[in-house]
């Protein structure tokens, strides 16, 4: 199963758990997550925006983890195969590879070859995760209010306003 255009211009991929219907010209996507039906769903990467300055496979990576805090990405739910997400973004297999051998070594998702992989998280590597991507990011902010020379205070009220809007 390849691409598949809609009617709103978007392009779709037909996975094995993406039911494709076709009704008079529409393409309806079914995605099926393992607690409502039984089945699991597959990982969206319609979000996933690259940026300069980071390897790809480390985006990769931070997308997953940044979903799997947000619940966006459960447990058991599907990941796209290493060829199929090297398609979606345009980017070397060896690059898509990379990144799950280490999403692997982590233990956040589970590969066989010639199987479909699975997200593996639990409650306990999800506290985790979320507590390191924060520690991370604002350690990276701190570090920049430091060097144009923001102060504790002028830090703190900034923070304070934009955490309000």
């Amino acid at each position: 199963m390849g691409f598949k255009k809609t009617l709103d211009g978007k392009l779709y991929h037909g996975y094995n758990t993406v039911k494709l219907y076709y009704d008079s010209d529409t393409v309806l996507l079914l995605f099926f997550h393992m607690k409502d039906s039984g089945l699991s769903s597959m990982i969206s990467f319609e979000h996933f925006k690259m940026e300069d300055g980071s390897p790809i496979y480390t985006q990769i990576i931070l997308y997953i983890k940044r979903g799997i805090v947000a619940g966006t990405i459960r447990d058991q739910d599907e990941i796209p195969s290493r060829r199929v997400l090297s398609s979606l973004l345009g980017v070397n297999p060896n690059t898509v590879q990379k990144a799950y051998r280490m999403l692997e070594e982590e233990h956040l998702i589970e590969s066989r070859s010639g199987a479909k992989s699975y997200v593996t998280v639990n409650d306990e590597q999800i506290h985790l995760i979320r507590s390191q991507l924060l520690e991370s990011d604002v350690t990276s902010l701190i570090t920049s209010m430091k060097q144009m020379g923001v102060s504790k205070e002028e830090a703190a009220c900034l923070i304070n306003r934009l955490w309000d809007e």
